[in-house]
Order: C-alpha cells, then structure tokens, then sequence
C-alpha cells in the first residue's frame, strides 16, 4: 500500500488559527484544510513544512512543537500519513497564493467549515485541548 506523508501546520496568532479553502477543481475542492503539503524524497517533515508554507502562504513559520499524527486511507489516494505542527509566524502577512480563501478562525469555530476526514482528529484535538 503506498503511504503518502503530508505535513499540516496549525498556525496560530492572537488566539485564532489559519485555515485555508482548497481550490475547487481538486481533490476535496472547496473544502478547508490546515494549509501544508506532502513532503520531497529526503526531506524532512519539519523542512517540509516550512517550505510548503512559504509557497502557499508567503510567510516564514516558527515550528513549535508536533500536534498530533493521523492516519486515513482514501480510497483513491491511498493511505496518507497526516503530521501537524503547531507554528507561530516569524515574518510576513499570509496571502492566498494556491488555495481559494484563507481566514484566521477561532477553535471552537473550527466545525463549522467542511475538511477532509484526516483533518478531523486534529479538530476534535484542538477543541478538547485549547493548546493555544
């Protein structure tokens, strides 16, 4: 069974946390995510992390420390090894380069926006532990 890594950051400023709206001609079109990426062959998911924020937010994350690892096989991608990070912004203003609309949202806001099954222990975590 291939195993795909993905990292999500979970990037969070002044008590709320960035989520961003998958583009809707994709895979999960129009739903919303914890923005992050797949990781290169021989990468690690920290550098990951930092590079696919870069290209999809324009901004430089501070890695915090990991949140939660989950896994979820979809049945036409296969199984997706899904990593978040807690991370704090070191430089720049997020701005909608690859996904339809960003928003900061409150955790307790988090249900109401339709994400992707793999997303979801994260959300159920968030809500339950209020680590920011």
């Amino acid at each position: 069974m291939k195993i795909t890594n993905v990292t999500a950051a979970i990037i969070h400023r002044d008590g709320k946390i960035i989520i961003a709206q998958r583009d809707l001609a994709g895979y999960f079109g129009g739903f919303w995510e914890f923005p992050g990426g797949k990781s290169e062959v021989g990468e690690s998911l920290q550098d990951c992390l930092i590079r696919e924020i870069e290209e999809e937010l324009g901004v430089k994350v501070n890695i915090e420390k990991e949140f939660l690892k989950t896994e979820h096989d979809y049945s036409i991608i296969g199984m997706v090894h899904l990593h978040s990070f807690l991370c704090g912004i070191l430089s720049g203003e997020p701005k909608t380069l690859v996904h339809s609309a960003i928003k900061w949202v409150a955790i307790d806001d988090l249900e109401k926006f339709n994400f992707p099954p793999a997303d979801m222990p994260i959300i159920k975590k968030l809500i339950a532990e209020k680590p920011i």
